[in-house]
């Protein structure tokens, strides 16, 4: 991955616990700082380093080619199982992985890193979150989608550490490019093959983020990353 580098908001407090968020397409970690910005002001995740990747440069065919942020091309808005970018989704996934090792090796327990994202970074969230090699503490995906449905199973690891790891969705049934029936379809298939999903609808929230879903989000949040306290060892 030759993006700039990911954008880094220490914890303000002994750092216990890691949430990586991918930003969509076209975006930039930068465009995501606000998140952390909101939950510190309420006094929310001290002890969280919070992660916003910034995805390469790359020609989107959609866009006639232009070159944008992404993690992955993208051939068509309607159909996403057509022609997926299976080479840049699986770059983008050891991409991600690699961010969550880089996390373990600071001394933060797997199962208190946090992976999601928005979009299309919610997309490569949950995908590089169920196949991940080691345990994390949740996944979640805003306004996204499955990728590689026909082949994802294979890509999960046979000692499937994740098989218990909560797994939370938000989705606004008026979204205009991520259709609301391609997020409840995920949630339904992720369900079917085991997985403890919480999907969300938002009324009519079109292809963006809603104060009620960053609610629930916080509160799904404080369960798989709890403080810890100065007097408890990770």
């Amino acid at each position: 991955m030759s993006g700039p580098a990911a954008i880094v908001i220490p914890a303000l407090k002994r750092h216990t616990s890691t949430v990586i968020v991918a930003h969509g397409l076209g975006d930039s970690g930068a465009g995501w700082e606000w998140l952390s910005d909101l939950w510190r002001s309420k006094g929310k995740f001290e002890e969280t380093s919070f992660v916003f990747p910034n995805a390469p440069n790359i020609p989107i065919s959609v866009n006639m080619g232009m070159r944008m942020p992404g993690w992955y091309d993208i051939l068509s808005f309607d159909d996403i199982k057509q022609n997926e970018d299976e080479a840049g989704i699986l770059r983008s996934q050891a991409y991600f992985h690699g961010l969550i090792a880089a996390e373990i090796e600071k001394g933060i327990p797997s199962e208190r890193i946090v992976l999601g994202g928005f979009s299309q970074g919610g997309a490569m969230s949950i995908m590089s979150g169920i196949t991940c090699p080691t345990k994390l503490g949740g996944i979640f995906g805003l306004s996204c989608y499955l990728l590689l449905q026909g082949k994802i199973k294979e890509l999960v690891p046979e000692k499937n550490l994740n098989k218990e790891t909560p797994i939370f969705m938000g989705h606004g049934d008026a979204d205009q490019v991520v259709k609301y029936e391609w997020g409840q379809k995920t949630a339904e298939k992720l369900r079917d093959w085991g997985w403890n999903v919480d999907f969300r609808t938002y009324r009519g929230l079109p292809h963006s983020a809603h104060p009620d879903e960053i609610n629930h989000l916080e509160s799904w949040l404080n369960q798989r990353i709890p403080a810890l306290g100065d007097k408890q060892s990770l």
